[in-house]
C-alpha cells in the first residue's frame, strides 16, 4: 500500500503539470504472428431462437438457424440450397433438421423422398418413428389400388390444372407447346371441366376429347375440324402414356383418399421410380402443383417442403418454371423450399440455366458440403463466397460445411445427437453385420473418424483450419507486399 506523503506528491504534482502518460514505441509484426496477441474473435451468430445444427469450428459456439426467424430481418427469403458430394454428411443433415423442426407444433414438413434402399425410401425408419406411413408413388402399386394424384383434382384452379398439363406434356416431349397444340388441348381442357361434373375428371377425358374433337371448338376458330383433331394428336399421344403406357396408374384416376395432409411430417416415397427416367420431373411437377393447392394454406403455419434430388426440377426449364412460382407465392404463406443437390453444375449447365439461377438468387441459405477443388472453384463464382471458404471446400471431413446465410459465411460442425442417430443412416446394409461396426459408422456418419475421440478430433479440426486460415492471409499479405 502506498504511504500519504506519495500520493500527495502524485497529486500536487499532477495539479501543477497535468497528468502523465506512459508512451511506447509502435511495435512492427504480420497478422500471422499478431494473432497470439489477441483475445480470439468470432463471427456473430445468427440469434438464439430456433433449430440448433451444430458448433461454428473457429470458435466452437452453438450455431442456430431458422429461416422462419430470420425471414425479413437477415434473410430476404427462407429457401436453402444443400450441395455437396455423397457421404459428406448432407442427409444426415436434412433428417436432424426435419426432426428438430417438428418439435415446433407450428411446422409441417413435406419431403420428396428420391432416394432409397431395401426396397423403401430413406426416410422410411424417421416416418415409421413418427407413426406415419409414407406416401408410396409407384406404377405398379398404383395398379393394385395404390396411391394416385389426378392432375385434374377439384382441388386445383382450372388454370393450375391448365399449366400442369402442359409442363406434363413439355417435359415428356423435350420442347415447348406450339400455338396449335396449345389450342387443341386448351380447348379440350375446357370441354371436361365443363361437361363432367358428377365425379372427378380424369386425364383419359382429356385424351378422349383430343381424339373427337367436338366441331364448336373448330368453329370457334373457323379452322376444319380435321385440323383441330390433327393439333392435338402429339398430345394425345404423350398424355396416353399416362393413362396406358409405362406411367399408368399413377395418375390417371381420381386423388386417393385418406392422405393426411395435416400431418407434421408428409413423404412422398419416390424410391420406385428410375431417378434417370422422364417420369421423374413429371412426377415431381404434379406433386408440386397438387402440394401448391391442397396443403398451402393460409394458416399460420410454417411449412418446409424438402426435395431430394433436386436437380430433376431445377434441370426443366417447364418443371422449374411452376417451381419458381410456388416458391414466390408460397413466401406469403410461410414456405420454406430446401433443394438437395450433389453438384452446382447438374443445374447451372443444364436447359434450363436460366430458371435455375432464378432459383438459386431466391434461396439465400447456401450449404456447401466437401467438393473438388474444380467444384468448389465454380461454386463460389456462382455463389459470390469468399475466396478463404472456395479454398477451404475441398478440405472439409464429413460433417462439417461451409454456410452462407445471405452473406453471413461461417463452417459448421453439424451434430448428431445419440437419440437421432438410429434413424438418420443412409448406409444400413454396409452396417448391420456387428454393434461395433454400426457404432464406427455412426461416428462417420457424424464426421468422427474411428480411431480418435470427440474432443480430440474436434481440436485437430479447429487448428486445421485456422492453419488454413493464416496460411490464406499470409497469402494475402505477399500480394499486397
Amino acid at each position: 500500500m502506498r504511504d500519504p506523503l506519495s500520493i500527495l506528491t502524485d497529486a500536487f504534482t499532477t495539479f501543477l503539470f497535468g497528468a502523465v502518460e506512459t508512451t511506447r514505441l509502435p511495435v512492427r509484426t504480420s497478422t500471422g504472428q499478431a494473432q497470439a496477441v489477441y483475445l480470439p474473435t468470432a463471427a456473430p451468430g445468427l440469434g438464439d431462437s430456433g433449430v440448433i445444427i451444430g458448433r461454428e469450428v473457429y470458435s466452437g459456439k452453438g450455431y442456430i438457424y431458422d429461416p422462419f426467424q430470420l425471414y425479413g430481418q437477415q434473410l430476404p427469403a427462407p429457401h436453402w440450397l444443400v450441395l455437396g458430394e455423397s457421404g459428406n454428411g448432407k442427409s444426415a443433415l436434412e433428417k436432424t433438421y426435419v426432426l428438430r423442426q417438428l418439435r415446433f407444433r407450428d411446422r409441417q414438413v413435406v419431403v420428396l423422398d428420391a432416394q432409397g434402399e431395401d426396397g423403401s425410401g430413406e426416410w422410411n425408419l424417421i416416418a415409421q418413428q413418427l407413426g406415419i406411413t409414407p406416401i408410396r408413388l409407384d406404377a405398379m402399386a398404383a395398379l393394385d389400388h395404390g396411391i394416385r394424384l389426378n392432375p385434374l383434382d377439384p382441388a386445383i384452379t382450372t388454370t393450375g390444372q391448365l399449366a400442369l398439363l402442359r409442363t406434363i406434356i413439355e417435359v415428356a416431349m423435350g420442347h415447348g407447346l406450339d400455338e396449335r397444340s396449345g389450342f387443341a388441348l386448351k380447348v379440350a381442357h375446357a370441354y371436361v371441366n365443363e361437361t363432367i361434373v358428377e365425379r372427378q375428371p380424369v386425364l383419359v377425358d382429356i385424351v378422349e376429347q383430343l381424339r373427337h374433337p367436338e366441331p364448336e371448338s373448330a368453329e370457334a376458330m373457323n379452322v376444319a375440324l380435321d385440323d383441330v383433331r390433327a393439333w392435338g394428336l402429339d398430345v394425345a399421344l404423350v398424355l396416353d402414356r399416362l393413362v396406358d403406357g409405362d406411367l399408368r396408374g399413377m395418375f390417371d384416376g381420381p386423388t386417393s383418399i385418406g392422405i393426411d395432409l395435416d400431418a407434421p411430417l408428409i413423404v412422398f416415397d419416390l424410391s420406385h421410380i428410375d431417378r434417370n427416367s422422364i417420369a421423374m420431373p413429371i412426377l415431381m411437377a404434379i406433386v408440386g402443383v397438387w402440394l401448391e393447392h391442397t396443403w398451402i394454406r393460409p394458416d399460420r403455419k410454417k411449412r418446409i417442403f424438402l426435395v431430394e434430388e433436386a436437380w430433376h426440377i431445377i434441370n426443366s426449364p417447364f418443371v422449374a418454371q411452376l417451381f419458381q412460382r410456388l416458391l414466390k407465392f408460397g413466401r406469403r404463406l410461410g414456405l420454406s423450399f430446401v433443394a438437395v443437390v450433389h453438384h452446382l453444375s447438374d443445374v447451372v449447365d443444364g436447359a434450363a440455366a436460366r430458371e435455375a439461377s432464378a432459383i438459386l438468387k431466391m434461396a439465400s441459405t447456401r450449404t456447401i458440403y466437401a467438393q473438388k477443388a474444380d467444384e468448389a472453384r465454380a461454386t463460389g463464382r456462382v455463389l459470390g463466397l469468399p475466396r478463404w471458404a472456395v479454398e477451404i471446400i475441398p478440405t472439409l471431413t464429413p460433417g462439417i460445411a461451409v454456410w452462407d446465410v445471405n452473406g453471413n459465411v461461417q463452417v459448421v460442425k453439424h451434430l448428431v445427437t445419440e437419440a437421432e442417430r438410429p434413424l438418420v443412416f443412409t448406409d444400413r446394409a454396409m452396417t448391420e453385420n456387428s454393434e461395433a461396426s454400426d457404432a464406427a459408422d455412426a461416428r462417420l456418419e457424424a464426421g468422427l473418424p474411428p480411431h480418435m475421440q470427440a474432443a480430440e478430433w474436434e481440436a485437430e479440426q479447429r487448428a486445421a483450419l485456422l492453419e488454413r486460415q493464416r496460411q490464406l492471409n499470409e497469402s494475402s499479405e505477399s500480394t499486397v507486399a
